[in-house]
């Protein structure tokens, strides 16, 4: 007995539902992918990219990880971004938590969780430079949403200050680097007002592509 034979038939239906309304949609989809957003996101299960934008597939370049980092070191995310950045020339990179988020949560405690501990290490800087402000708030809750916000910032400095971001820069390709979160409560985004569009937005030590004296 196949255990997952609900998905097979729920994907049939999707797939049915599509082309009722689009009898070409597949066909257009299988010859290129021609997306001008990556979404940066977390990778729990209840924050699905396309649905939350009202984007069809082919309409978003989608990377997900646990607390939605940004790391130097993940050659996953570099790759990624290198593919859509100098492939697909998207133009917006959208880093996206949401409130509520479980990675977020564990870096602010102090407590083993296993081999995340070592991923949500940035996290955990973020919440020690920014502690006096976080515990001033009135509940953990409230504390928890900040910390969230925080850790998207964070992740859209971390991506300016890749060479891939600034070598696009540099090339004047046109590319924009935003900051989000999702409320699961009720499903609205937040523009965290954080974009970035060129490298004089950052600080000049950050700045690898700029000429040197």
């Amino acid at each position: 007995m196949d255990e997952l034979k609900h998905l097979f038939e729920s994907n049939k239906n999707w797939a049915s539902n599509i082309k009722a309304n689009d009898s070409t949609f597949f066909k257009k989809l299988s010859e290129q992918q021609a997306p001008e957003y990556l979404w940066i996101g977390c990778a729990d299960s209840r924050v699905p990219a396309n649905e939350i934008v009202g984007l069809l597939p082919g309409e978003l370049f989608v990377h997900r990880n646990v607390a939605n980092l940004v790391l130097h070191t993940d050659f996953n995310c570099l790759s990624v971004l290198q593919f859509a950045i100098e492939i697909l020339r998207i133009k917006h990179v959208i880093i996206c938590g949401h409130y509520g988020c479980g990675g977020v949560k564990a870096a602010m405690e102090s407590k083993a969780h296993g081999l995340i501990d070592n991923w949500l290490s940035g996290v955990k800087d973020v919440y020690v430079r920014n502690r006096a402000e976080i515990q001033n708030l009135p509940n953990e809750k409230a504390q928890l949403d900040l910390m969230c916000e925080l850790n998207v910032k964070e992740q859209v400095q971390n991506i300016c200050r890749m060479t891939i971001i600034q070598d696009a820069w540099k090339r004047n390709q046109d590319l924009t680097i935003h900051g989000w979160i999702y409320d699961i409560g009720d499903g609205v985004l937040k523009n965290l007002g954080v974009s970035i569009s060129k490298v004089d937005q950052i600080d000049a030590v950050y700045r690898v592509t700029h000429e040197q004296g």
